[in-house]
């Protein structure tokens, strides 16, 4: 199979692309730590160049995954090569060297790619002084390839046209029976593929040797044509008009059916620019390019090799069936021969009864004289060369057995036999001679009757295996059916299983839909922060080593519930050495905008560090109890039956009631926070508050009651409430709220609830065992009132003697909003607000933002932001698309849905309560890789599992299993231990 460039497709590759100089490079990117991405822009034009240490380079259209942080080599590249233009890329000579030029004059670097050997991507400035290597190393005593060293330019060779003498000075050089093509490939810079096309071309075979059938001085004239179409080749492939083929080559395997019939597979093995004679008679397929034939040859060989393994697994069950066939012919074959021999050797007994009881005799009358059986052998060799007849046939002594080995023939064989129909064999035939162990203890009547008794058993076992074969046919067959069926289910999901952006991380999706990931180490906490982590996503930590950071995607705006937020401390805290040491702690929370990279004066961060700024929202400590279940991947038509499996449940230890995901699109509501007993004294009042311009005004009320679903630790800390929340014109309601904690020293404590408009609203936790009365709703208007004025005014104090007059305004103006005062204004014709200079206005803002630390967090509606690198460029990070993947994921599977994969996931233990296969994890001493097959298995166990979701469970591999266990774990389950019993 090949796997490499050669001379002759770097020609053409470096033809191709050609089209792409002009182009500014956008960015840099390395897939592992010999392959690198390009990507290059111009306008309304982007393309992808890849380029791999020692292997290939070509443009590409497919989507490689890329590393998870830069590394330092894409780094500098990054530094010097971004926004250059690609000036040039041209081959070195006829070597397997390209040399990319990005920039020009002083401000050039050449990237060097080397496809020879091990080979090399070298990184120079404008005069070709080294500025970073792949491979530092030495060739010979005086190329040195370092940091600071110039590149050698004159070490490729150049393209020359071979003579007539220079051909027969290489030819006779060569040893006679040396291969002719073997020869010319080390000589000349064609390649073999080359050579061979042209060379079967001219009529030279591909095993054509100097000396026997190719002659140096008839053949010579035929060679050197060869050799110029082989140039003139090269001469066209230059001017870029190539195609692409991929050679490919039959592979047969076993099909299901109940004949097992055999179909063709047909895998990639080589790439090439030119269909050469020599791949004529093989399968191949066409491509308007080279460029394309090598990207889709590239990109196929993960699934070629989960192809290949298929079959190389059906041949095994193939094999198997083959030998039990095979096993149960010997055996017939081996019963045939034991009656024939044994029917053989009971006739020569019997033909030869007088001389065999002679032996018998003989032998035994010697033991009964005592001698030793030395000298017993030793009388039968004398006696034998004495011309004995009854020594002569005796051949062996197997005293130890009480044996004998007697050298039969038969006495009839002269003669002519009548035939006897007693038994299956012909009595009248003639019997070789041959050696018979006769028992010492027998008669020759008696051995030979020996001799038949076994003769019948052989009879008997081969008729019982006889019947036992179909049998045994049968069952081989149908484990070799299932197996074939389980390896092409396994193939298929293998090759449909799509590895997810966010499985590179710690990741559960929480309760209530929100994806939750987690770094695995300070490069990842890096990468989540940098690249993943917006101003509306929650940033989840724990103050203790080894924590790691914790991102709660976020893309609707909607504050996060509580459950989550618990959720998500909870994996923050046994993603930790809490795990190990069995300590419960708690964790803490805050919005993406609080956290950043840039360290106070002074002071710097390492990597995976960061710095929260403002207020740190600390969750109840949780237990360290996390879960192993599956989600199963849905098609598409299966969704819409499991939406709203994993919504938003308010319960009444909530602080925060939260509306569904479907009602977060619009900000033109009110919100209003109120008791029970202020809502039927409030109701006259609603419809006041709308806009005064709108036609028509729909006043839609939406009471979110809430339920006691969660732990005493949420109890205490988020207290029960109930929101009225009033549509405006029948949109959509947005809530803008930020999380509470209160203060829960007193039971008149009150609970500050911050609105969109930075407008704190009180309500006290004994107001809601109040009975109703106008009284106490008129008291928690003016409360509400009293804190809007104050926090308009700064917290300022009000002057002696404006009391009254705050108030008699308070009375007046109290259902006007600020859009009426401003038009109330502008129709008055007053100065309004006064202007505002901009640098007025930057200092309040710093202001603003130095005083927002000291504050309580308001949260803001969310804007659309374009995503960042992680390098700081501006490619966009498209996370929504890939978020939106989760409603296609289900722990419930139905019988009826349609199962792609299954994928494993480690959580909180709550979040996997629902799942149908679910196991508890707890800190313990079982080791990671057997207690991820100790659940599989008992999965397996269970009653209600279809032969589908077995068969997706068993295709997930043992490394996907236990990777992201948190350490040794002790699992618990319902009747685990029978399971592994």
């Amino acid at each position: 199979m090949k796997t490499r460039f050669n001379t002759f497709d770097i020609v053409c590759v470096v033809a191709e692309l050609q089209r792409y100089i002009g182009m500014r490079v956008n960015n840099i990117y390395d897939i592992d730590n010999k392959t690198y991405l390009i990507k290059l822009q111009r306008t309304e034009e982007k393309a992808m160049i890849l380029l791999e240490s020692g292997i290939r380079i070509h443009s590409t259209a497919f989507e490689w995954p890329k590393n998870v942080a830069p590394s330092g080599f894409s780094m500098k590249m990054r530094k010097h090569l971004k926004n250059k233009r690609l000036e040039s890329l041209k081959q070195l000579g006829t070597d397997r060297i390209i040399d990319l030029q990005f920039g020009t004059g002083e401000a050039a670097y050449h990237l060097i790619l080397e496809l020879y050997d091990r080979g090399n991507v070298i990184l120079t400035d404008y005069e070709l002084k080294t500025l970073y290597i792949l491979r530092p190393h030495t060739e010979g005593d005086k190329i040195k390839f370092g940091i600071r060293e110039l590149y050698p330019q004159n070490r490729a060779r150049e393209s020359s046209q071979i003579s007539r003498e220079e051909l027969i000075a290489i030819l006779e050089k060569a040893k006679v029976g040396d291969q002719l093509k073997k020869v010319l490939v080390s000589q000349l810079e064609y390649g073999p593929a080359v050579l061979e096309h042209v060379m079967l071309g001219k009529g030279f075979n591909n095993s054509s040797k100097i000396g026997k059938t190719f002659n140096i001085e008839s053949d010579i004239e035929r060679l050197m044509e060869a050799l110029v179409d082989a140039e003139n080749i090269f001469v066209e492939a230059r001017l870029g008009k190539c195609k692409g083929y991929i050679i490919q080559k039959k592979e047969e395997r076993s099909n299901t059916q109940e004949n097992i019939e055999k179909e063709e597979f047909l895998s990639n093995q080589e790439f090439h620019p030119l269909l050469f004679k020599q791949h004529e008679a093989h399968p191949f397929k066409e491509f308007e390019s080279f460029n394309e034939a090598v990207d889709i040859f590239f990109s196929s060989v993960e699934s070629q090799k989960i192809e290949l393994k298929g079959i190389q697994q059906e041949k095994e069950a193939m094999k198997k069936l083959d030998n039990v066939k095979k096993d149960h012919k010997q055996r017939l074959v081996a019963l045939e021969n034991t009656q024939k021999l044994d029917k053989q050797k009971a006739e020569l007994i019997t033909r030869n009864q007088e001389m065999v009881e002679k032996a018998i005799m003989a032998v035994q009358s010697a033991l009964a004289s005592q001698l030793p059986w030395t000298d017993i052998k030793d009388w039968v060799k004398n006696a034998s060369e004495n011309g004995n007849p009854t020594a002569k046939i005796i051949k062996d002594l197997k005293l130890e057995t009480n044996h004998i080995s007697l050298y039969l023939t038969d006495p009839y064989e002269n003669e002519d036999c009548s035939k006897s129909d007693n038994d299956d064999d012909e009595d009248g035939d003639v019997i070789p001679p041959m050696t018979v162990d006769v028992d010492l203890a027998l008669s020759a009547f008696a051995n030979a009757t020996r001799y038949y008794d076994q003769k019948r058993h052989a009879a008997k076992k081969k008729q019982k295996t006889l019947e036992s074969q179909i049998k045994a046919f049968k069952s081989a067959e149908k484990k070799t059916k299932q197996t074939l069926k389980e390896v092409q289910v396994l193939t298929n999901i293998h090759k449909a299983r799509k590895v997810f952006w966010f499985e590179k991380f710690f990741w559960f999706i929480s309760s209530e839909n929100f994806l939750v990931i987690a770094g695995r180490d300070q490069q990842q906490n890096e990468l989540i922060v940098k690249r993943y982590l917006k101003p509306t996503d929650v940033y989840v930590h724990a103050d203790i080593h080894g924590a790691s950071s914790i991102v709660i995607k976020n893309p609707s705006g909607q504050p996060i519930p509580p459950k989550t937020l618990n959720e998500a401390g909870t994996m923050a805290i046994c993603y930790s050495v809490a795990w190990e040491a069995k300590v419960v702690t708690n964790a803490y929370w805050v919005w993406g905008e609080q956290v950043s990279k840039t360290a106070p004066t002074g002071e710097y961060l390492t990597t995976g560090s960061f710095m929260v700024r403002g207020k740190k929202n600390f969750l109840p400590p949780t237990h360290l109890i996390l879960g192993l279940g599956f989600l199963f991947k849905l098609e598409d038509g299966c969704v819409a039956n499991h939406k709203g499996e994993r919504k938003v449940v308010v319960g009444i230890d909530d602080d925060v009631s939260i509306a569904d995901s479907d009602q977060t699109k619009d900000d033109d509501v009110e919100l209003e926070i109120m008791d029970e007993s202020d809502e039927k004294n409030h109701k006259s009042d609603e419809h006041d508050i709308s806009d005064k311009n709108d036609q028509e005004n729909v006043s839609n009320e939406n009471k979110i009651e809430s339920d006691s679903s969660e732990s005493e630790g949420e109890n205490s800390k988020f207290p029960d409430t109930q929101l009225k929340i009033q549509h405006m014109d029948g949109t959509k309601i947005n809530i803008l709220m930020e999380s509470v904690i209160p203060n829960t020293k007193s039971e008149e404590s009150e609970n500050i609830y911050f609105l969109g408009d930075n407008k704190p609203v009180i309500l006290k936790n004994n107001q809601r065992n109040r009975k109703p009365s106008e009284s106490t709703n008129k008291k928690t208007i003016e409360e509400k009132d009293k804190l809007t004025n104050k926090e308009s005014n700064n917290k300022q104090q009000v002057k002696r003697g404006q009391k009254s007059k705050l108030k008699k305004i308070k009375e007046k103006y109290k259902d006007q909003d600020e859009e009426e005062r401003q038009m109330r204004m502008e129709i008055l014709q007053s100065s309004g607000l006064a202007k505002v200079s901009k640098k007025d206005k930057k200092n309040k803002e710093m202001h603003k933002n130095n005083n927002r630390k000291h504050e309580p967090k308001t949260f803001r509606p969310p804007q659309v932001q374009k995503g960042i690198d992680d390098d700081g460029g501006d490619e966009e990070v498209v996370v929504q698309a890939d978020i939106d993947v989760i409603d296609t994921l289900t722990g419930i599977p139905n019988s009826e849905d349609d199962l792609i994969f299954a994928v494993p996931v480690i959580a909180p233990y709550n979040v996997l309560s629902t799942y149908k296969f679910k196991v508890k994890l707890t800190p313990g001493i079982g080791k990671k890789g057997k207690a991820a097959k100790t659940a599989v298995a008992m999965f397996m166990k269970d009653r209600t599992i279809t032969q589908r979701e077995k068969d997706l469970l068993k295709a997930v591999k043992d490394d996907q299993l236990a990777r992201n266990f948190p350490g040794k774990v002790k699992l618990s389950a319902p009747r685990l231990q029978v399971n592994k019993k």
